[in-house]
């Protein structure tokens, strides 16, 4: 009997880590697209009626997106800002036929667009339907907000006790 609840137990382990490998290694295959300038492989993982939101602000792309012409919208808006990213980090749970992901994203900006260019932190919390995202929500920081309110601080002398580690 313990013979049998090992085998499962490694069997399902094992499974997890193939479906794992497989969802992260097509999560970097849209990302390796879209830093060239291609955003329809990523484009074509979303269901029809997908909704992708992301934080309000002055941004062109921030709010609410559904379906997918919306999120083509969103994506072209990406790939013209000649924006570049990696995934630093991802998590997921769940079957496949209703999988979640967590993935921390590092993007830039091209220094031909915005000067020294611009530096950002994601998380994404996608979820999946057989594969395919039925909902994106994008958190979202900007790291050049961050770096002036920083400064800010050192200008008013406020960032003793602040130390960076």
């Amino acid at each position: 009997m313990n013979s049998w609840f090992a085998a499962g137990a490694s069997t399902t382990s094992g499974g997890r880590f193939v479906v794992r490998h497989a969802v992260l290694s097509r999560f970097e295959r849209y990302v390796v697209s879209l830093n060239a300038g291609d955003h329809r492989p990523l484009l074509a993982a979303y269901h029809p009626n997908a909704v992708l939101r992301f934080p309000d602000g002055d941004r062109p792309w921030s709010g609410l997106h559904v379906g997918r012409d919306a999120i083509e919208t969103f994506l072209r808006g990406y790939v013209a800002g000649d924006f570049r990213g990696e995934i630093t980090e991802a998590y997921f749970g769940g079957p496949p036929w209703r999988m979640t992901a967590v993935v921390r994203f590092h993007g830039r900006s091209s220094p031909r667009n915005r000067g020294e260019g611009q530096r950002s932190r994601f998380v994404l919390l996608v979820r999946t339907q057989w594969g395919r995202i039925v909902e994106q929500e994008d958190f979202f920081e900007n790291s050049a907000r961050t770096e002036a309110f920083e400064a800010r601080l050192r200008q008013l002398g406020l960032d003793r006790g602040w130390q960076r580690l």
